[in-house]
């Protein structure tokens, strides 16, 4: 935490900000969330210790900044996962391979592309002109592996029984900051990142994979910046912090979301 405070002393020091305070709540939790939400500080390579809210939104889940960067400001959405598509990580000796897991990752964008853009025009969620994406539902290591969340991707990861941990390592040419991460997984996930440019300068949602350890402690891969960030729970006790309801929290991410827009 001290790490925390001094990141941030040094960040309104060097920029003339006028910093604006707003109330926050804590995320309500659900019976069918993969982990507890709340608060977890992550490593964002040379810019630090960050705090994220981790909440949870039926499929999918965000990572919003409650402190930021001068790439990425607070309150916005540096992570989003998608619940529906778990990734099953190539075997520990191919996992290293860099190029492995970005063509795993790449078949699920295609395929979450694909959805959106039925969705777009109106087809029902969750079905598939014939013969379209048929050659990956079968093979494919991204459809019924990692959490095995549901053999027709129409749940929650949560609902299965859990899965025993698998063997996790980082792939060659991915930056850490912290080497001591875990060296076993209880799932992973497609998700997209949020990176811009210095003062938030054109923002743009790239490829990554959402890693999850244990109850308290997830990682990210972004595959476009080849790094690693991992995040771990603030185990803090906030009195009066629960929202009232669903409605308002929502309510709330979407205030400070566009107070850096």
């Amino acid at each position: 935490m001290q790490e925390l405070i001094l990141m941030k002393f040094i960040y309104t020091s060097q920029y003339d900000n006028c910093l604006t305070y707003r109330r926050i709540y804590l995320p309500p939790c659900g019976p069918d969330d993969l982990i507890k939400p709340g608060l977890f500080k992550g490593t964002y390579g040379s810019h630090g210790l960050e705090i994220v809210m981790l909440s949870f939104h039926g499929k999918k889940a965000k990572g919003t900044k409650i402190t930021g960067d001068p790439n990425i400001p607070a309150g916005q959405q540096t992570v989003e996962i998608e619940l529906a598509h778990p990734i099953r990580l190539p075997d520990i000796e191919n996992l290293s391979n860099l190029s492995e897991l970005s063509r795993i990752v790449l078949e699920v964008q295609e395929q979450v592309r694909r959805e959106q853009q039925r969705q777009e025009e109106g087809a029902p969620e969750g079905k598939e002109p014939e013969g379209e994406g048929q050659a990956q539902r079968a093979p494919s290591p991204t459809e019924d592996g990692g959490a095995e969340a549901s053999a027709s991707g129409d749940g929650g990861a949560t609902q299965d029984p859990p899965q025993p941990p698998q063997p996790f390592v980082l792939p060659g040419g991915i930056a850490s900051r912290k080497e001591d991460y875990p060296r076993t997984c209880r799932a992973c996930f497609y998700g997209t990142g949020l990176i811009a440019g210095h003062g938030f300068t054109s923002p743009e949602k790239t490829p990554g994979v959402f890693v999850l350890f244990d109850d308290d402690r997830f990682g990210f891969i972004w595959l476009e910046l080849q790094s690693f960030s991992l995040y771990s729970r603030i185990k803090v006790a906030f009195q009066s912090a629960e929202a009232p309801s669903r409605e308002a929290f929502d309510e709330m991410l979407k205030n400070i979301q566009l107070l850096t827009l």
